[in-house]
C-alpha cells in the first residue's frame, strides 16, 4: 500500500509540471525563439524547414557626437601639406581672406626665382587665445644655385569656429615682410680655356684670338639677393681651369690697349728676356702675321748689321761718314731720309741718326762674302728653323742687294716676333727662340751666345737712339734702348717700326704702311711700356 501511494504521488507532480508548461507554450505573446545565426546565411531552407519571421525590434533614438574640431596645429599642418603637394586651391581655402592673386603669387615666386618647395616641415605652436603662430622650415631648389633653406611663420586665428591661415607675402619667405624683394640675378662671367701665366683671364679685346683659344669663354654667376643688396645664395666661386700660357696678364693688356686707335694693321709682339718666353701678342694684321709674317724691317735689321761690323774689327767710337747720299762704286745710290750730310760721325752716332748711306757703305767695305747673311743666320736666326717666327736673308748676287740689305730691304724680310727675338739678343747677350711654354720644345733650336763685345757695342747704340736720336722724341720711358725702322715697300705706304727693351722685356712694334717708325711705331711702343 504504502509503495503504491508514492507511486500516485510522483505521476500527479508530473502532471502538474507538464500542465504548466503547456501554459506558458500557448499564452498569447509568447515568443518563439529567432533563428539562430545560421539562419542569415545565404543557404536555401530544407523544404521541410519552417520559417518563422519575429517582430522587428524597436529602434532607440542615438545622439551623434560631432569629430573635434581641428585646432591651429592641425590647420596649419593641413596647410603645409597642401603647400607640398602644390595644391594652391586647398591652401587659399584654409586661407582667411586670401588675396584674389594669391595663387599667382606663388606661381610668380617658384618662376622668377627659379625655385621649386622641396620639404616643409612644422615646429613649434605659440597659442593665445584665438591667434596661434607655426613655425616651420622648408628648403627650395634653386636652379644653378642648390639647395636654399628658409624658416618662417603660419600665423592663424579663428574665424567662425574654424581656424584659418592668416596669409601675407612673408609666409612665403620672411624677406618678403613689408614690401621686401628678392631678386635673382645673373652675371656673364668669363671663364676661357686658356689663361694668362698668372691664372687670370686674357684681357677683353686682348687681339690673341688667333693664337689662343677659348678666350671668350663665360659661365653665368648666380645670386639671390634681398632688395637690400644681402646675398642669400650664390654660386660657388669657380677656379679657373683652363690652361696657362706663358703670357703676362698685365702685359698683354698694355699691348693691346697701346694699339687701340691705331688706324692702319698693327701688332706688338713682348717676350720675357732671360727665357725668351712671350709675355705679350697683340696682333691687329690677321693670319697670325705677328709671328708667322714676312716684311721688311727696314733699319731696324740695323741692329744686325751692326753686329757683323763690331765682328769685323769696328767699335761704337768708330769714326764714319753720314753723307745725305752714297753710291756703291759702279752700283745704286742710298740716301737718307733727312737729306743731311752729318759728315764723319761715330758709329754710334750713325747708328742713332739711322743712317742709310753709312751702313750701306760699311756694308760694302767691310762685309762682303757673305759675312752679313751669315751674321743674320748663324747669330739672330734668319734661316729656315723650327720655332714661331719667320725670317730670312738671302746671300747677295752683287753689291747692290748687299747694301741694300744692310738696312733691311731687298732679300730681308722678318715677322714681329723676330724682330722682337733680336732686342732680346741684345738685353741678354744670347739670342734664343720664342716659346709659349714652360720649356723649349725637344726641336727648338739650340741658345746662341753672342760676343761680349759686340753685345756690350749694340746696347750702347741701342740706348743713343732713345736719348738722342730718332725716338728721342717719342715718350719712351727712361732707360728703353729700341731702334727705330722705315721700311719702304711698292705696294703703299712704308713700314713702320719699332723694337728695342726695357728691363726683363723685349718688344717689336710693327704697323703694316704706318709711316715712319720714329713718329708712328715709336709713340706706340711708349704708350706701350708706360702703361706696365
Amino acid at each position: 500500500m504504502r509503495d503504491r501511494r508514492l507511486l500516485v504521488l510522483a505521476a500527479l507532480a508530473v502532471a502538474i509540471v507538464a500542465f504548466g508548461v503547456y501554459g506558458v507554450l500557448a499564452a498569447p505573446g509568447a515568443v518563439v525563439a529567432s533563428p539562430s545565426p545560421r539562419s542569415t546565411s545565404t543557404e536555401e531552407p530544407r523544404p521541410d524547414q519552417k520559417l518563422t519571421l519575429s517582430d522587428p525590434a524597436p529602434i532607440t533614438p542615438t545622439t551623434v557626437t560631432p569629430t573635434p574640431q581641428d585646432g591651429p596645429a592641425q590647420a596649419g599642418e593641413r596647410y603645409l601639406t597642401a603647400w607640398q603637394a602644390g595644391d594652391l586651391a586647398a591652401m587659399a581655402d584654409l586661407v582667411a581672406d586670401p588675396p584674389a592673386d594669391f595663387a599667382d603669387r606663388h606661381r610668380r615666386f617658384d618662376a622668377d626665382l627659379r625655385a621649386s618647395l622641396s620639404s616643409l616641415t612644422p615646429g613649434e605652436l605659440h597659442r593665445e587665445s584665438e591667434a596661434a603662430e607655426l613655425s616651420f622650415t622648408g628648403v627650395r631648389e634653386v636652379a644653378g644655385l642648390g639647395r636654399w633653406p628658409f624658416t618662417s611663420v603660419l600665423r592663424l586665428v579663428m574665424r567662425a569656429d574654424t581656424w584659418k591661415v592668416l596669409w601675407s607675402p612673408e609666409t612665403m619667405h620672411p624677406a618678403l615682410k613689408d614690401g621686401g624683394r628678392l631678386v635673382l640675378k645673373e652675371t656673364e662671367v668669363r671663364r676661357p680655356a686658356t689663361l694668362t701665366r698668372e691664372g687670370l683671364p686674357f684681357p677683353r679685346d686682348s687681339r690673341a684670338g688667333d693664337y689662343f683659344t677659348g678666350l671668350g669663354d663665360t659661365v653665368l654667376d648666380v645670386k639671390l639677393e634681398e632688395g637690400s643688396g644681402r646675398v642669400l645664395l650664390a654660386s660657388p666661386p669657380r677656379p679657373p681651369s683652363g690652361r696657362k700660357t706663358t703670357i703676362s696678364q698685365p702685359v698683354q693688356a698694355a699691348a693691346a690697349r697701346a694699339l687701340d686707335g691705331v688706324g692702319q694693321p698693327a701688332a706688338i709682339v713682348a717676350v720675357d728676356v732671360k727665357t725668351g718666353q712671350v709675355r705679350a701678342v697683340a696682333d691687329g694684321l690677321g693670319g697670325r702675321g705677328a709671328f708667322n709674317g714676312l716684311y721688311p724691317p727696314g733699319s731696324t735689321f740695323k741692329v744686325v748689321t751692326a753686329a757683323a761690323l763690331l765682328r769685323n774689327g769696328m767699335t761704337p767710337e768708330s769714326q764714319v761718314a753720314c753723307p745725305a747720299g752714297y753710291t756703291i762704286p759702279n752700283g745704286r745710290s742710298f740716301t737718307d731720309s733727312d737729306g743731311v750730310d752729318h759728315g764723319t760721325v761715330s758709329l754710334t752716332t750713325a747708328f742713332a741718326l739711322s743712317c742709310n748711306t753709312t751702313f750701306a757703305q760699311q756694308a760694302y767695305e767691310r762685309l762682303r762674302d757673305d759675312r752679313l747673311s751669315a751674321e743674320a743666320a748663324d747669330r739672330f736666326g734668319f734661316r729656315k728653323k723650327n720655332g714661331l717666327s719667320y725670317c730670312r736673308i738671302q746671300s747677295y748676287e752683287g753689291p747692290d742687294q748687299l747694301g741694300s740689305d744692310a738696312i733691311g730691304q731687298n732679300s730681308v724680310q722678318a715677322s714681329p716676333l723676330c724682330m722682337a727675338e733680336v732686342a732680346a739678343a741684345v738685353a741678354s747677350g744670347v739670342w734664343r727662340p720664342a716659346i709659349t711654354t714652360a720649356e723649349p720644345p725637344g726641336d727648338s733650336p739650340p741658345p746662341v751666345p753672342l760676343d761680349e763685345g759686340v753685345v756690350s757695342g749694340l746696347r750702347t747704340m741701342m740706348g743713343a737712339v732713345v736719348s738722342r736720336g730718332t725716338a728721342a722724341g717719342a715718350g719712351l720711358p727712361p732707360d728703353t734702348a729700341g731702334k727705330t725702322g722705315t721700311a719702304e715697300v711698292e705696294d703703299g705706304e712704308d713700314h713702320a717700326w719699332f723694337i728695342g727693351y726695357r728691363g726683363s722685356l723685349a718688344f717689336a712694334v710693327f704697323v703694316r704702311h704706318g709711316g715712319a717708325g720714329g713718329t708712328i711705331a715709336a709713340p706706340i711702343a711708349a704708350r706701350f711700356l708706360n702703361a706696365l
